[in-house]
């Protein structure tokens, strides 16, 4: 069930939610069958202060483009480290809506337990939503590990204060390791588990791609963006709202 709280205003309110919500994320596995993945990212237009949202479902294990949305909103929240959600959730739950297939796990771009006050983008984005979430970040924001070997699926704890808040894994042989942390109902050696059956070939995972290729302006000249236009029937959202249904290998953007 998708739920929203009053968005802050201020980093004092932002730091009050993150501590009242993080007690309900769940960290043991309630993953059964996954049939979807999802990825999700957001860019930015800078000139008109507008995010632009993206998710993108694939099937899985085959990791085929089954549907994808793109949603431009204002933008929430200024950029503050360890804030991030703040800025980029309210535009991701916004994709949400304009997708009719239900994803099983979201892979997001950012940390999830990976934070100072546990409670990062994944873990945000997962309590509202009910979905599990992973936190799948190119760069380490907190903690340290030891050395990862250079070998695909090679992985080692990411520890802070004496807790462990992920992992740094190998994903592909010989390149530069990601972090993965729990975001919501999974555990990290399932988070592990998935994020390599989403990197068969690269670095980051397929959703992770998939959903970044939408965020880039597709532009047609200086101070102009094309828009796609994709045919719109009403039909009931996955969280019960009514909402214009995105065809299958369609992109929307709004």
């Amino acid at each position: 069930m998708l739920q929203r709280h009053p968005w802050p205003q201020t980093i004092e309110e932002a730091i009050a939610i993150q501590y009242l919500l993080r007690s309900s994320v769940i960290t043991e596995n309630q993953l059964l069958t996954v049939r979807y993945v999802a990825g999700v990212d957001v860019g930015y237009d800078s000139i008109d202060d507008v995010s632009r949202a993206a998710v993108t479902i694939l099937s899985f294990p085959d990791l085929k483009l089954q549907q994808q949305a793109v949603v431009r909103s204002p933008t929430a929240f200024p950029y503050v480290p360890g804030f991030l959600s703040f800025r980029e959730v309210p535009a991701v739950l916004d994709a949400l809506q304009n997708i009719s297939l239900r994803p099983d796990l979201i892979l997001c771009d950012g940390q999830g337990l990976a934070h100072p006050r546990r409670f990062g983008l994944a873990c945000h984005l997962g309590v509202l939503t009910g979905i599990a979430t992973i936190g799948v970040a190119k760069t380490r924001f907190m903690g340290e590990h030891s050395e990862v070997g250079l070998d695909r699926g090679s992985w080692q704890p990411l520890l802070h204060e004496g807790s462990t808040v992920g992992a740094a894994l190998r994903t592909q042989t010989g390149v530069k390791p990601i972090y993965v942390s729990i975001g919501h109902k999974v555990n990290l050696i399932s988070a592990i588990e998935y994020v390599l059956l989403c990197t068969p070939r690269y670095r980051l995972p397929e959703t992770t791609r998939s959903a970044d290729q939408l965020t880039s302006p597709i532009t047609g000249g200086p101070g102009r963006q094309q828009k796609m236009k994709s045919k719109k029937t009403k039909k009931t959202s996955l969280f019960g709202l009514l909402i214009f249904e995105v065809s299958p290998l369609s992109q929307k953007i709004l």
